[in-house]
């Protein structure tokens, strides 16, 4: 890898591959200063990056956070980028910034779409494409509808995972160019591990996809076997760097509610035929299927690719079909097999088949760039885009399936058609002539998200940054909130009040460190998520909510828990019973606030009997100097010596792992109903307690990521030696 010295021109063409994009993203910002800040991205993504950058402030690595216990196991939830060295980066460095939460959006998902541009760049350039061409393909790559509507400013794992994709991609390439040096196989690898660490599965699919494709290329083409050795190297490398981070996400989805799921979520969000002429005119609006399996219309904006890419493979394919399908047939056979997946139904733990759309949107930018290559300055792509606009225009005034916003659009789009006949015409063979498909994929990806709605439909929340602060609520109480779906309660409507102020909505409470049962979690692992029935969104079913509040005593499961602190919407008209032991603190628009008479819960506590052991009764410990961390607890144990032994809760969510020692004796930890962890403590123990979460995926995860680290470092170190002892300009 050392070996390798790009260019000036390369490196010069990267940069401006993402400093367009940056700019494109302050054009944004400038018209819709909240683009990037829109549903997930409020309810959960940036305030659980609030808690990663206070977790690495505090000395600790974010696997686990107490101010949820819905969203406690932040590794498991996969989606945060937990062990990503470069989400983990942008967070620390991003925080240290007095920014406001969409500023804060927009800022990581700048970050990560710059990163991203450079990627397809340098893909670009691999294929032997000239600097005009490979920005085309980055911006294609970046700013599509799918990564612009719901990666970058809803789903932000999306965005984090695929930002790596092209990169993982042009490292393939390499391991698979016989004409590199032996050390070929160690360029995947660090793209791998970024691409699965960056946290969205779908994308871990298109990579499959990707290695399974470029194996058959390379078999069919070398009818060797071995040519493919460096890219599975590689690859498993890459896997195992990351080997934390799928291991994690495959312990927590064991029994969780996501297994459950409904099958008629694999019919949601597919792509419909009907809807592809919205590639070459955005506003064109059908019915998609949505996420509560309504056949509603949709305007197409997820298929925005800036006009270009798809006119001119149409152009391509009527005019030269024989020499395109010669020259670029593989790229088309992928592509095909992407936009089938984008169209059927899924499968298991994956749902929503739009989700393949970037992928699909890069293989479209650069299947039209081998065909603009093929024949640079030829009119023919813009002549075809403007016929195609036109028609798709008139088809849809025709059909009423224009949609609510095909105006202006419609016209910049045609206008900008014309405009690009009129430069081919006019510019000939002229150096500037390469930079017309640029240029025009800037303006209509910039016409597109002015003239449509940027996010699809999904909710909004007035949040303010008082939810940094922890008032009304008290930081040494344990939270349970009962509200109401939060979408159809709490979005912004046409007069948009601040909320979660009280409720503090999905996982909004790490904003101010408050400790909550309720919190964002599309997986909801076996344990509170799946005992208390929380929605993805936070919310706990009603039913659930008025039960657990209508036995709040003393002796019910929420005491157990170590609740103390409950939280009711206006909307919702229950109280905590019995009344006698529960107090109305603060009432506001939003809702109630009911603290426990007594002082707080201590976090670890010892109790005489419990419901789960009706038949045994324990003696009571002396537990003193608790230091409840984020990872483990630490605490002073006495038990008296006798027939008994103490029974110890602890409250926080519990989860496989937990491990507990005094001193040198191990302990067995279990758990109350999968709710919180609990632990018997034989009779005339003394000594320091410590609990930690060590789960088994984290000590055999670390260790595969240590021993492939090492083989990357060293594999580098030898293949910065072989360049230094050739003198050569190696590939390697």
């Amino acid at each position: 890898m050392c070996g390798s010295r790009p260019t000036r021109s390369e490196i010069v063409g990267a940069l401006s591959a993402g400093l367009l994009v940056v700019v494109f993203c302050l054009i944004l910002l400038w018209h819709n200063p909240l683009v990037f800040w829109n549903d997930d991205y409020e309810l959960s993504v940036l305030p659980v990056f609030a808690d990663m950058a206070r977790s690495w402030s505090e000395g600790h690595w974010p696997i686990l956070s107490p101010y949820s216990w819905v969203c406690g196991n932040l590794a498991g939830e996969f989606q945060y980028g937990t062990f990503s060295v470069f989400v983990n980066a942008v967070i620390i460095l991003v925080w240290k910034f007095p920014l406001t939460f969409p500023q804060q959006a927009a800022a990581v998902s700048i970050a990560h779409l710059f990163a991203l541009a450079i990627g397809a760049f340098l893909l670009a350039r691999d294929r032997r494409f000239s600097i005009p061409l490979s920005i085309f393909i980055a911006l294609v790559a970046s700013l599509n509808g799918w990564i612009i509507c719901w990666g970058a400013t809803d789903w932000f794992g999306a965005l984090g995972a695929f930002t790596w994709l092209p990169w993982a991609w042009w490292g393939a390439e390499r391991a698979l160019d016989s004409r590199r040096t032996k050390w070929r196989f160690l360029w995947p690898s660090p793209f791998v591990y970024l691409l699965v660490t960056g946290g969205f599965p779908y994308t871990v699919l298109m990579l499959l996809l990707l290695i399974a494709w470029l194996s058959i290329r390379s078999l069919v083409q070398t009818r060797n076997i071995f040519s493919i050795l460096p890219l599975l190297i590689g690859v498993v490398l890459g896997f195992g760097l990351s080997a934390p981070a799928w291991l994690a996400l495959l312990d927590l989805v064991r029994g969780s509610a996501r297994e459950l799921q409904s099958a008629a979520a694999h019919w949601q969000w597919r792509v419909p035929p009907a809807a592809l002429p919205g590639l070459i005119l955005p506003s064109w609006t059908v019915n998609w299927t949505d996420f509560s399996s309504r056949n509603l219309p949709h305007t197409a904006a997820e298929l925005a690719c800036g006009l270009v890419a798809p006119a001119t493979l149409v152009a391509a394919l009527i005019w030269r079909p024989r020499l395109v399908v010669r020259q670029i047939k593989w790229e088309l056979v992928l592509l095909l097999i992407v936009l089938l997946l984008c169209m059927i139904p899924t499968t298991g733990l994956f749902r929503w088949s739009f989700r393949w759309l970037p992928f699909f949107h890069l293989v479209l930018a650069i299947c039209a760039a081998e065909a603009l290559h093929l024949k640079p300055g030829s009119p023919t792509p813009a002549t075809a885009a403007l016929g195609l606009v036109v028609l798709i225009g008139i088809a849809a005034l025709i059909f009423h399936i224009a949609g609510a916003y095909a105006f202006p659009l419609t016209w910049i789009i045609i206008g900008l058609a014309a405009v690009w006949v009129c430069l081919e015409f006019l510019l000939g063979s002229s150096d500037f002539q390469s930079w017309v498909a640029v240029a025009i994929t800037f303006c209509a990806l910039v016409a597109t998200y002015l003239c449509l709605p940027t996010n699809c439909g999904v909710p909004r929340y007035d949040f303010s940054q008082e939810l940094l602060k922890p008032v009304p609520l008290d930081p040494q109480r344990l939270y349970l909130s009962v509200y109401p779906w939060a979408e159809l309660t709490y979005a912004m409507t046409n007069k948009p009040l601040p909320v979660g102020q009280t409720l503090r909505p999905g996982s909004t409470s790490m904003w101010a460190g408050l400790r909550f049962i309720n919190g964002y979690s599309p997986i909801r692992a076996a344990g509170v998520a799946r005992e208390f029935a929380t929605s993805i969104h936070g919310e706990i079913n009603p039913d659930v909510g008025s039960h657990l509040l209508n036995q709040a005593g003393r002796d019910g499961q929420l005491a157990l828990m170590g609740v103390d602190g409950i939280v009711v919407a206006r909307e919702v008209n229950i109280a905590p019973e019995p009344a006698s032991e529960w107090e109305l603190v603060v009432s506001t628009d939003e809702g109630n606030v009911f603290h426990r008479r007594s002082a707080p819960f201590s976090r670890v506590r010892s109790i005489s009997s419990i419901d789960s052991r009706p038949n045994e009764q324990f003696v009571l410990a002396t537990i003193s100097r608790i230091n409840d961390s984020r990872n483990f607890v630490t605490a002073d144990i006495d038990v008296p010596a006798g027939d008994g032994s103490a029974l110890l809760t602890f409250s926080c969510p519990y989860f496989r792992g937990y491990k507990a020692r005094i001193g040198d004796q191990k302990l067995a930890i279990t758990s109350y109903r999968g709710l919180f962890p609990i632990l018997e403590v034989p009779a005339g123990t003394h000594g320091r307690l410590t609990v930690a979460y060590r789960p088994a995926w984290l000590l055999w995860g670390g260790a595969v990521a240590a021993v492939c680290g090492l083989i990357v470092l060293l594999g580098v170190i030898a293949a910065c030696r072989y360049s230094s002892s050739t003198g050569t300009e190696s590939r390697p």
